[in-house]
C-alpha cells in the first residue's frame, strides 16, 4: 500500500491513501472536514485504515499527540486490561466472584453473586453511582464499598444499568489481583506495547485510580488501540491481548436505555452506513470507533466539559460517523 501524505496546517494531516488500488479522493475528506469544523464541540478527528493513516486533524484543542481526557472511553481501555488479565492468568474469567476476589464479606443477598462479567456489561443490579449520584459517589471516603453497598434495584446479571462504580469495582480488583495500580497496568500492559504515555489520574481516597473515567490518552495513542483491536489484538506482531477475547467482547449481552445500542463488555454495539461498528463513549463526545469490515478504526475528541446528547452534540457525531463510513465505502 503507497500513502501519499499532504500537510494541510500544523496541526492537521491529510492523506491520500491507496486501497486494494482503488484512491481515497482528497475532496472526499476534505467534506468530512470541513463538516467536522462546524462543529464547536468537536476538538480532533483521527481517521485510519488498515494500520494506516487517512486523516488526522486537530480542529482545536491540544495537539494530537497530547493525551487528553477520554472521560468514560477509560471503560473500554478497562475492559482490554480485563481481558489481558484473563489471557495472563490474572483472573480467572469473566464468571469469578468479586466480592472474594476483593477480600469483601457476603452480603447475604444477590450482591453475592456478582461476577466479572457483571461488571463489564453494567448488568449489576445495583443502583447507578453516574449522573445525578456521580457526586456523592466521589465525595465518599472509599468508592469501592459506597458503589457495592448500593440498593439492589435489579437482579445481579438484569438490566443495563449505566454506573461508574461498577468499573471502580472492576478496578480494584484488577488491582487487588495483579498487585499492581491500574496506572501500571495500563501503561506496562497498552501504553508500553504502543509507546504511548498514559499519565496518573483520579484516585479514591484509598489510593487506587479510578476505573471507568477521568484516564487521558492522545488522539493518535487511542486510533493505534484501535488498529490493535482489529488486528486481532496483535500489534508489530506481538499479542497485546487474545482475539478470543476481542471477539467475546463484541458479543451483545445488554441494551443501553439512552441509545437504544446493544453492549457487549465495554463496548456499544451499532452500525453505520449499513457496517456493524463497536465504539467507546465518554461524556462531551469522546469516541474509539472500530468498523471491522472495513479495518477503519476512527477516534473523536471533544469537549470533556460540555454534555453530548444523542439530540445534540452526539447527534451530530453519529452523522458524521456515517460520512466517513460512506467516505470509505465509496473510495
Amino acid at each position: 500500500m503507497s500513502l501519499q501524505k499532504l500537510l494541510i496546517t500544523s496541526t492537521a494531516i491529510l492523506t491520500i491513501a491507496l486501497t486494494n488500488g482503488a484512491a481515497l479522493a482528497q475532496p472526499d475528506f476534505e467534506t468530512i472536514a470541513d463538516e467536522a469544523k462546524r462543529l464547536d464541540q468537536l476538538q480532533s478527528l483521527v481517521v485510519h485504515q488498515n494500520g494506516e493513516q487517512l486523516f488526522a486533524n486537530a480542529f482545536r484543542g491540544p495537539a494530537l499527540d497530547t493525551p487528553v481526557n477520554i472521560k468514560s472511553v477509560s471503560k473500554t481501555i478497562v475492559a482490554l486490561l480485563t481481558g489481558i488479565a484473563i489471557d495472563r492468568g490474572i483472573i480467572e474469567g469473566p464468571d469469578q466472584r468479586v466480592l472474594p476476589l476483593l477480600g469483601k464479606p457476603a452480603f447475604g443477598d444477590d450482591r453475592d453473586n456478582l461476577t466479572i462479567e457483571h461488571l463489564l456489561t453494567m448488568q449489576t443490579g445495583l443502583t447507578s453511582t453516574s449522573g445525578r449520584n456521580y457526586g456523592a459517589w466521589v465525595n465518599s471516603n472509599n468508592w469501592v464499598d459506597y458503589a457495592l453497598n448500593q440498593p439492589l434495584v435489579d437482579s445481579v446479571g438484569g438490566r443495563f444499568i449505566y454506573s461508574t462504580g461498577g468499573w471502580h469495582i472492576l478496578g480494584a480488583a484488577l488491582t487487588k489481583a495483579s498487585g499492581h495500580s491500574l496506572h501500571r497496568l495500563a501503561q506496562d500492559w497498552l501504553g508500553n506495547p504502543f509507546d504511548i504515555v498514559i499519565p496518573p489520574w483520579t484516585t479514591d481516597p484509598q489510593g487506587r485510580y479510578m476505573g471507568g473515567n477521568q484516564m487521558a490518552m492522545s488522539p493518535l495513542g487511542l486510533a493505534r488501540i484501535g488498529d490493535m483491536v482489529l488486528n486481532d489484538g496483535t500489534i508489530n506482531g506481538q499479542e497485546v491481548v487474545s482475539q478470543n477475547w476481542i471477539e467475546t467482547s463484541w458479543e451483545p449481552r445488554g441494551l443501553s436505555p439512552f441509545s437504544n445500542d446493544l453492549y457487549g463488555y465495554g463496548w456499544f454495539l451499532t452500525e453505520y452506513a449499513g457496517q456493524k461498528a463497536a465504539y467507546a463513549r465518554g461524556y462531551g463526545g469522546q469516541m474509539l470507533v472500530v468498523v471491522p469490515e472495513l479495518q477503519l478504526s476512527i477516534v473523536i475528541t471533544s469537549d470533556p466539559t460540555l454534555p453530548a446528547r444523542s439530540d445534540g452534540h452526539f447527534g451530530n457525531l453519529e452523522q458524521l460517523l456515517e460520512g466517513i463510513v460512506e467516505t470509505i465505502e465509496s473510495s
